[in-house]
This record gives structure tokens, C-alpha cells and sequence, in this order.
């Protein structure tokens, strides 16, 4: 699907809201540039591009439901001194959103990566994210190309905040995406150890739609229902005979959703439980190099090809380690 570059997209959408700092930047009184960030793979991105000309803080702990997280009193803190506030979007952070929107300063600003990124007609509807409640799944950084992209708008709106920095911006932007399309080409390359027809995921949380779209893949199903709840036993009752219909030979749970449901579902199939993909919880800890949108990405897509029969020796071989250095804060 060939769809526009973005950065024409990006400063097209971005114009009215960095009209204001066109004359110069908008860095805090100190020098430097702060920047509050929410969920974990976000946070990753933009310590990429920003390097060392930022202090880059995440809001979100890794290992929290970004979907039902409320921000503690502490965080208007944090997003009354920030200069800019990149959040996902696409409804994932409304709570954030609000709190953003009443305590940020004059001049500070907000921008939503995947709302901005994702034309409307590219929006995704599916098992946990249905049409009639209005969301569109959000997680588009579990796609290498779609993190591509957010990498360049997080670039273009650095700029337009911080115009001195535009040179180590672009370079930035350019390791970054250099790494993560060598991601990409591995995942290519390692994913024709499963045949197509047997690329199915059924997963706990549906975090892997743009991903499935862009790399051929089939999302079967997702066990959690939009309202966050456990599946009933008549939705288990569906998914049980679904997979057994479909010879699915693994199921994939989730390290921030544990699930009694799809362990009871792998004991009445025969299906293996996979319990460990990570959607937004990085692996590792702060400053190791898995510790990366990198790092988490390879780690779900090994994780996957093997668990459905493949083998992923180009994956395991890819270097992880972020091109920058991370200095970013990620709470736990």
C-alpha cells in the first residue's frame, strides 16, 4: 500500500500547533529541553532522536495497563515543567491527555504521535478495540515501519522546538531508522520459516494489528474483551473451538495481562501458552541494551516465529543496542 511520506504529513498536521515557536526555541530557561513521554516504547523512540540534547522522562511504569492507568498527583509536576509532551494518541492516554492539557505551561506542547501518523481510513477495528466504541487499536509501534514514522515526527517536532539541534536530530533519526528497518528485513527474513497459512496469532491483548497488515500475518482472535474484563465462558467456549478448527499450535498471553483464561484454553486444546510477549514493557532494566523498542520488538517476534514452529537466527544476531546512548527515565 503506498501511502505519503511523512514528513510532508507530520509538519502538515503539526503547523498550527508549532506555529509559535518558528523564531527560535522554546528550550526551558536552564538549556535544556524537557520532554515527558507515557508508555515505554514512546519513550525509547524519542531518547533515540533527542540524544543528549534532552531530558526525556517516561509517565507510564512499565508493566502497567496503559489502557486503564491514571496519573498520580505527581505527574502534573512532571507536565507543568515539560516544553514537550508526546503522548501515542489514538484514545490510549485520555486521562494523561487531560491532566496534560490543564497543568502544562504557556508555550509548552502536546502532540499525539499516532493520531497524527495514522490516516482515519488506516484506523484498525478488531476484538479488543471494536468500531461501535469509537477506539481504533493504538498500537502501532509494534510495527517497524510505523515506528519509522514516529521516529520522523518526534524529529520534526524537535526541530521546530529546538532548531539548533536539527543536525544531530537528523542524525539520530537516521541510526534510528537504520536499526529498525535492519529489524524489519530480519523479521522478513526469519518469518519465511512458518509457512503464511500458519502465521496466525491469537493473542490475549490485541497489540499486533498493524503489525499483522504490514507483514502478512493473520490475527485470529484476542481474548480480552474491549471493557479489559476477563473473556465470559461462552466467549472462552468460541475461542476453544476456533483453535482447534484452525490447529493453532500456540497461544500468546502477555506479561502485563495474565491470564487464568487462555491457560485454561491451552489445557483444553493442546495448545502451548506462551505467556511472556511484552506490548509496551521493555525488557531487561534501564540502561541494558534489550532494554529498547529495539530490544522488545526482537523479542516479541522470536517469540512468536518459534512459538508457531520457526526458527529466528537473524533476529537473535541483531544488535539491540541503541545507536544513541538511552538516558532516558522509564519508571518501574
Amino acid at each position: 500500500m503506498t501511502r505519503p511520506r511523512l514528513a510532508g504529513l507530520a509538519l502538515l498536521a503539526l503547523a498550527p500547533a508549532l506555529a509559535a515557536c518558528s523564531e527560535g526555541s522554546d528550550v526551558a530557561d536552564d538549556g535544556e529541553l524537557r520532554i515527558v513521554t507515557t508508555v515505554a516504547p514512546i519513550t525509547s523512540i524519542t531518547a533515540a532522536v533527542a540524544g543528549d540534547r534532552a531530558e526525556v522522562e517516561g509517565l507510564v511504569p512499565e508493566g502497567t495497563n496503559s489502557h486503564t492507568f491514571e496519573p498520580p498527583p505527581s505527574a502534573a509536576a512532571q507536565l507543568e515543567e515539560a516544553d514537550l509532551v508526546l503522548v501515542n494518541g489514538l484514545q490510549l492516554e485520555d486521562p494523561t491527555m487531560e491532566l496534560a492539557e490543564e497543568t502544562m505551561s504557556e508555550g509548552a506542547r502536546l502532540v499525539e504521535l499516532g493520531t497524527e501518523v495514522l490516516p482515519e481510513s488506516e484506523y484498525v477495528y478488531d476484538f479488543s478495540f471494536p468500531e461501535e466504541e469509537g477506539k481504533p487499536n493504538p498500537h502501532l509501534w509494534t510495527d517497524p515501519t510505523w515506528a519509522i514514522r514516529y521516529a520522523e515526527l518526534v524529529r520534526d517536532t524537535l526541530v521546530e522546538v529546538d532548531p539548533d539541534g536539527e543536525a544531530t536530530y537528523d542524525e539520530n533519526l537516521e541510526a534510528f531508522t537504520a536499526q529498525a528497518t535492519a529489524l524489519s528485513d530480519a523479521l522478513r527474513a526469519d518469518q519465511e520459516s512458518v509457512p503464511v497459512e500458519d502465521r496466525k496469532l491469537l493473542t490475549y491483548h490485541d497489540a499486533y494489528a498493524y503489525f499483522a497488515r504490514t507483514y502478512d500475518w493473520t490475527v485470529i482472535g484476542a481474548i480480552q474483551p474491549d471493557s479489559f474484563d476477563d473473556p465470559t465462558p461462552r466467549e472462552v467456549a468460541g475461542i476453544i473451538d476456533q483453535i482447534e478448527a484452525e490447529q493453532v499450535p500456540t497461544i500468546f498471553g502477555s506479561e502485563v495481562f495474565p491470564s487464568d483464561a487462555l491457560e485454561e484454553i491451552g489445557d483444553a486444546t493442546g495448545a502451548r501458552y506462551e505467556d511472556t510477549l511484552r506490548d509496551d514493557d521493555l525488557p531487561g532494566e534501564p540502561g541494558e541494551p534489550e532494554h529498547s523498542w529495539l530490544g522488545l520488538m526482537r523479542y516479541n517476534y522470536v517469540t512468536m516465529i518459534t512459538g508457531l514452529g520457526g526458527e529466528a537466527p537473524e533476529l537473535s544476531a541483531l544488535d539491540v543496542t541503541p545507536a544513541v546512548p538511552d538516558t532516558a527515565t522509564y519508571p518501574q
